[in-house]
């Protein structure tokens, strides 16, 4: 299944139907009189959350959605029916914005969460509703109101409570292939990720659910490599594992470089709770690591851990009750 986090629909709720202009007319039946019965509602937008999906690439081909239009009205006092409503499912996590892509309208956070987007137009009005002691023979009926139309953005930001943000061939895939049940694509050349990962992280008698991010590079905030558009992805998570490769030349500049790209993104996602982490310390000298590990919890006051997601040892299961701490922390 293709992924897909970004999508523009119409949305266009059903028109209220028309009231009736009749007359009862009857024979052997003493009075007669207006007898028009009221129009139908239209039917209603609503959106609502499901855990069977993880895309929003059933929005891509078909564009626009449409509510019931409500039923006419009838005589002998008969109401039309009400149009039927029009539930659309989206992944849990998923943001309703305005048409203009900067209003949230609504944040689905849970299974079966329903909101309403477009309302339907109440059903006009039958003659009988205008009946008075001065006009007992109404020639009027109302219209249906029409249904509310709107265009909305659906964007899916995955509900992770650690995000694995790093350079390309950090060994983020690694890590998450090690720690959860996923199963990313692993190779040796960059952007490997072409897609957010998920996964579940057991430790001890605990879980947290751990969100691998495609590669950063410089100027992706400016639309290099992949671009940052998928660290909204990271948006909910309570803490950051920034993986870094400690077999680079010059592992400071790397480090910061993804800073910099997160504080250009958003100032909210710079300043959550970061956890640095050595990868690959298996392939440098201990002493070298340690050396390193010092100087990156001196220089930006964090914690440092040094593993090797590709043998995992007790090192990494430090790391993941360290993170599993922290988000229970973090929670309450």
């Amino acid at each position: 299944m293709k992924f897909l986090d970004r999508a523009k629909i119409f949305l266009k709720a059903g028109d209220g139907g028309n009231g009736c202009l009749s007359f009862r007319r009857e024979k052997f039946v003493e009075y007669g009189g207006p007898d028009g019965g009221d129009g139908g509602k239209g039917g209603d937008v609503y959106f609502e959350g499901t855990n069977r999906l993880n895309t929003l690439i059933d929005y891509r081909y078909q564009q626009h959605f449409s509510g019931k239009r409500g039923e006419n009205g009838g005589s002998s006092n008969c109401f039309g029916a009400g149009g039927e409503d029009l539930v659309l499912k989206i992944p849990v996590g998923t943001e309703i914005l305005d048409e203009f892509g900067e209003n949230v309208l609504a944040d689905i956070v849970e299974e079966g969460q329903r909101v309403l987007i477009a309302a339907g137009g109440v059903g006009g009005r039958g003659n009988n509703r205008f009946k008075s002691s001065v006009n007992q023979a109404p020639r009027r009926a109302d219209k249906g109101d029409p249904g509310e139309n709107l265009w909305v953005w659906l964007q899916l930001k995955l509900i992770a409570d650690a995000g694995l943000i790093g350079l390309p061939n950090a060994g983020k895939s690694t890590f998450l292939s090690v720690t959860t049940n996923a199963k990313p694509k692993i190779a040796d050349y960059p952007f490997t990720t072409l897609i957010p990962q998920p996964g579940v992280v057991r430790t001890d008698d605990s879980e947290f659910v751990l969100a691998d991010i495609p590669g950063l590079i410089e100027g992706a905030h400016s639309g290099r490599g992949l671009g940052d558009k998928f660290l909204a992805h990271t948006e909910r998570c309570f803490l950051l594992i920034h993986l870094v490769d400690v077999t680079q030349n010059d592992v400071f500049h790397a480090y910061e470089t993804i800073r910099n790209e997160l504080e250009m993104y958003s100032e909210k996602l710079s300043n959550k709770h970061e956890i640095i982490v050595l990868n690959k310390s298996d392939a440098v000298d201990p002493k070298t690591v340690l050396s390193i590990k010092r100087k990156f919890k001196a220089k930006y006051g964090k914690k440092v851990h040094a593993i090797s997601a590709l043998n995992p040892d007790k090192n990494v299961k430090t790391l993941l009750r360290d993170v599993m701490k922290t988000i229970e922390l973090l929670r309450s």
